[in-house]
């Protein structure tokens, strides 16, 4: 039989065989193997040629394995990804509110491409997470991109900036003129994308929601220098929602039920001191915003600001409000 047009491709099919359709509980034999290239390639091959062509794929790095029942039969044993990491980078995508669910299906078709048909079965998750609150900005990949080369060859970015009416239309702020920004670095707070970036003309940083922002562009300016440091591992410890205040060093304490909301919030590295049989203190530097106060006050009674005093008047004048406005 003459050669096919694709024997030169022969090799590659072979590979693409053996990691789509194989796995540890699938297995082809190299008859099926030589059935698979005739059938859906029209590549006519030899039972050695087989064998030869998996052994370079071996030295190639894939982990290709042989056991023998009645015949033997080669099967990927390993992969890049096992399928309990695919599995949780699935239930990552569906659950991040960041990604729309047009993308997040997207990702996941990709995803499964990464192990076997048989094992991409067990990829189809049921994470329960409400999809209307999905954002709806398609575009935010392609603006974290422009963000980062802005970032990254020191220049500055503009864009616009909207906000959602009670009618649920967009509507632009500063009646739709563009805004521009210092980019510092994005980072991720209560399941969006920020951009922290620097206001030269006030002097201060400010934030911008990633999926509010549209028509990105990366400006011929150089980013202004500033005079702020900022060690992004740590600051959105201290800003509360990505709502900006005045920072205080502040002593708080918190009835032990409550260590491990405050590991998660401020790492493993805050210091804990105990108070009581059945309290702790913890002594931080946060920029006191109407995000924070509303963190302390969902504690209730577990929780106690013992200074600054600004922040103390400040709870006590939130809980009278809230106070009259329900008697």
């Amino acid at each position: 039989m003459p050669k096919s047009e694709n024997q030169k491709m022969k090799i590659l099919y072979l590979m693409r065989m053996m990691l789509n359709e194989t796995d540890t509980d699938h297995k082809l034999t190299v008859n099926q193997m030589i059935a698979s290239l005739l059938r859906n390639h029209g590549i006519d091959v030899e039972r050695k040629t087989i064998y030869s062509d998996l052994e370079i794929l071996r030295e190639f790095g894939l982990d290709i394995e042989r056991d023998k029942t009645k015949t033997f039969n080669y099967y990927v044993a390993s992969r890049n990804f096992e399928l309990p990491e695919l599995k949780l980078l699935v239930d990552i995508i569906q659950s991040s509110k960041f990604i729309t669910s047009k993308k997040s299906d997207e990702f996941i078709k990709k995803i499964e491409s990464l192990t076997s048909i048989h094992l991409a079965k067990n990829l189809h998750r049921q994470v329960y997470v409400n999809r209307q609150i999905k954002t709806m900005n398609e575009s935010i990949y392609n603006n974290i991109d422009t963000i980062q080369e802005a970032i990254a060859n020191n220049r500055k970015i503009s864009f616009k900036y909207f906000e959602y009416t009670v009618k649920k239309e967009k509507q632009y702020r500063k009646n739709g003129q563009e805004y521009y920004a210092n980019p510092i670095f994005l980072t991720w707070d209560n399941e969006n994308y920020y951009l922290v970036s620097y206001c030269p003309t006030d002097k201060i940083i400010k934030h911008y929601r990633v999926d509010k922002m549209v028509q990105i562009k990366v400006e011929n300016n150089l980013r202004d220098t500033y005079d702020v440091k900022i060690d992004p591992a740590t600051y959105t410890n201290k800003v509360f929602g990505m709502f900006i205040g005045d920072e205080h060093s502040i002593e708080i304490e918190f009835d032990n039920s409550l260590i491990d909301v405050i590991i998660d919030r401020f790492g493993n590295t805050v210091s804990i001191i105990k108070r009581t049989a059945t309290t702790f203190t913890i002594h931080v530097k946060v920029e006191i915003s109407p995000v924070f106060i509303g963190w302390i006050m969902q504690f209730g009674k577990k929780a106690t600001v013992l200074s600054p005093l600004c922040l103390i008047d400040e709870l006590k004048d939130r809980a009278a409000e809230l106070l009259e406005k329900y008697s």
